[in-house]
């Protein structure tokens, strides 16, 4: 995630999925999409070999995965593969910032109303302190696993389902805005909602969700609310992660966050667990954001909460 400064379950699931089974939503919630309740459970082993991954490849080059830098690219040719086995259709974006050259990665799973488009993304770069490996390795980590869940249930959404990682949101979401600033209007007007992954593994975790479009900010909380987990509105990096360049230009967008350099009160303590008066993730944008810098417990529930929202806002 891009800061700048100090501002730098399974069983409520699936009573939740019998009941939107059984009556088509949720006791005390608006009513859902019942495909919602076939959104699989995604393993948090499978997003955590990817974060090995992650973690190897900053190890061999030089510490990190930073724009224009040997791990970046290595990175999103190791996503690029995994995607491209599964079946999905992958384009490779090309752009120049600070002198060398970033890449995105867009995977588009074949089907679906290509007139109504879902996206969900995350960052792939990481500081050049460090490998990166919770900002935002996390991030796209949960979102390849998604994605490979997808191709592993054969899912026939009625939207067009479209992933995507970025390059150089350290530097001001530049492949972000790369991406958004090249679409057409008809394009842009395609996209019904952007899903914006940025830091949902946090070693001292809250579980924020973006307060940006109603709907998809309500398809959230409602998973949360079905395991019993209360949230807050993600405000600390509002407009500073890739969900900004579409929410510019008027692209729905929403997303989960579980915390950067801001200090954990007394009271969301008492409310997640956790350590009060220390930072949500004491390692952001340091060498020491490795794979001992996970909480496994928020990795598995931001990534079901991930897949949850794809496949409910996606029907």
């Amino acid at each position: 995630m891009n800061l700048s400064g100090s501002a730098r379950a399974t069983a409520a699931a699936v009573v939740a999925g019998a009941t939107l089974l059984a009556t088509g939503s949720i006791a005390g919630a608006a009513p859902a999409h019942p495909v919602a309740a076939a959104a699989p459970d995604i393993p948090v082993a499978g997003v955590k070999a990817h974060l090995a991954q992650f973690q190897s490849i900053a190890t061999a080059n030089g510490g990190n995965r930073a724009h224009g830098r040997a791990g970046y690219k290595a990175s999103l040719d190791y996503v690029k593969a995994k995607l491209d086995a599964a079946g999905f259709t992958t384009t490779v974006q090309q752009f120049t910032s600070s002198g060398r050259t970033g890449y995105n990665l867009v995977a588009d799973w074949p089907g679906g109303d290509t007139s109504q488009v879902l996206m969900a993304g995350s960052h792939l770069d990481s500081v050049t302190a460090g490998p990166g490996v919770n900002d935002n390795g996390s991030g796209s980590a949960a979102v390849l696993e998604t994605a490979l869940a997808v191709a592993r249930a054969g899912y026939h959404p009625a939207k067009h389902l479209r992933f995507a990682w970025w390059g150089a949101e350290e530097l001001g979401m530049v492949g972000s805005r790369y991406y958004v600033g090249r679409l057409s209007s008809a394009d842009r007007a395609r996209i019904t909602g952007y899903l914006n992954f940025d830091m949902i593994g946090s070693p001292n975790p809250g579980y924020f969700v973006y307060d940006d479009d109603p709907a998809i900010e309500k398809t959230f909380k409602d998973y949360y609310a079905g395991l019993g987990i209360a949230t807050e509105p993600e405000t600390e990096g509002d407009g500073r992660s890739d969900h900004a360049p579409f929410k510019n230009a008027g692209v729905p967008v929403g997303g989960l966050f579980s915390g950067a350099d801001y200090v954990k009160t007394q009271a969301q303590a008492a409310k997640w667990g956790g350590t009060a008066g220390q930072a949500f993730d004491r390692c952001y944008h340091s060498s020491c954001d490795t794979t001992a810098n996970i909480d496994d417990t928020a990795l598995d529930h931001n990534s079901d909460a991930l897949a949850y929202a794809v496949w409910a806002l996606s029907s």
